[in-house]
């Protein structure tokens, strides 16, 4: 691990894996690639999959994606809600919705993502190993505790 990396390790997390939620969204907030990437458990089998995208394995395709998104000083304006917590000693599922702020010719509108992020205990401290993102709607702000007509 470099030297970046792990002070970034370091000081992002305070053990928990709410703490790497939150390093996470800011570094998404932020446009900082490292410290997104500080977030990821350094395993070859990390996924991350982007609304609508392919399922990217590993630090590398998982890193050249959040540098396209990024190029040109660009950010992604995510802030976390509704998260649903299923935790374990070793493992956690965080779901979650993302209110996305975006510009549209019509002016400002947000936007909502439904996402998925696993988490696992590593030797480094909890890491994200999955983050699955699918679009979303202004209802799924609303909690549903009916069981829907169809399911899938």
């Amino acid at each position: 691990m470099s030297r970046t990396k792990s002070k970034l390790h370091a000081a992002a997390f305070g053990g928990t894996p709410d703490d790497v939620e939150a390093a996470f969204y800011d570094g998404l907030r932020s446009g900082e690639v490292d410290k997104l990437m500080a977030c990821w458990a350094d395993e070859d089998d990390i996924v991350c999959i982007h609304p609508g995208g392919a399922r990217l394995l590993g630090a590398a395709a998982i890193r050249a994606a959040f540098e396209a998104m990024f190029a040109n000083g660009g950010t992604i304006p995510v802030v976390a809600e509704h998260i649903r917590r299923v935790d374990s000693l070793a493992s956690a599922v965080h779901h979650v919705l993302e209110r996305v702020d975006v510009l549209t010719p019509q002016g400002p509108a947000t936007g909502f993502v439904l996402a998925t992020n696993v988490y696992h205990k590593t030797a480094q401290g909890w890491r994200l190993v999955v983050h699955h993102a699918s679009p979303g709607t202004a209802a799924e702000a609303q909690d549903v505790s009916q069981v829907p007509k169809v399911l899938h």
